[in-house]
């Protein structure tokens, strides 16, 4: 089996901490081959693949960077972040308390706090040529041009893969480009309503318990 499988809100325990739950480890590194596709930075991604203990294949920075056979890629258009953060936020406050620690690798796109208006963060972002993705956990500013399910197909190339061959599982509208690449899709049942209807199967568990049940699904189905 090969998975593409996102971080947050899919590998986590969904009690509020944010935290990975140990009983992913196992049927992680039971897989074939795993691509981390996720809106976080590429650090985030490999450090989850080195101490799981599988190989740091990754899309991050919902397909903005990519990362496979020890080679970083970038997969972004002409765009206007910076005009974006000069314009929304000119003092470089994007609604994360002390250092922004959320955005100090990101290269690609920038993530604003879910606590700031998301009609605000739209109507500015637009004026750039950008989109914004609300993926639970923070706003990402983005090139419309670029999403994880790209990622994946420049990821699967360079492993020698079709992205046809992966199972993706996720729980967010940013998911959903990975859903339409792979062969098979699941969301978690935690997953916004964007997601749950893109994914060709709903779990009926939540989080990690839906990730389990997700491979455990596919290894029945053979």
């Amino acid at each position: 089996m090969r998975l593409a499988v996102d971080i947050d809100g899919t590998l986590t325990r969904g009690d509020g901490s944010g935290a990975l739950d140990p009983s992913v480890f196992e049927p992680l590194r039971a897989v074939e081959t795993v691509v981390v596709c996720t809106g976080k930075v590429l650090p985030n991604a490999n450090a989850l693949c080195t101490y799981v203990g599988i190989e740091p294949n990754a899309v991050a920075e919902t397909g903005g960077v990519t990362y496979a056979d020890g080679d970083v890629r970038f997969h972004v258009p002409d765009e206007d972040l910076e005009g974006f953060v000069e314009e929304y936020a000119p003092d470089g406050d994007l609604g994360w308390e002390g250092t922004d620690l959320v955005n100090r690798w990101r290269e690609t796109e920038v993530a604003v706090s879910l606590d700031r208006s998301k009609d605000e963060v739209k109507r500015v972002a637009e004026r750039h040529g950008l989109e914004v993705l609300d993926t639970g956990y923070a706003y990402h500013v983005k090139s419309p041009d670029v999403d994880k399910g790209q990622g994946l197909v420049a990821v699967a190339d360079r492993l020698g893969f079709d992205p046809s061959e992966f199972v993706a599982i996720g729980d967010s509208e940013n998911d959903v480009g990975t859903f339409d690449r792979a062969g098979v899709s699941y969301a978690v049942a935690n997953a916004d309503e964007t997601a749950r209807e893109a994914a060709e199967f709903v779990t009926e568990a939540s989080y990690s318990r839906g990730f389990i049940e997700a491979v455990e699904r596919e290894r029945d189905r053979g």
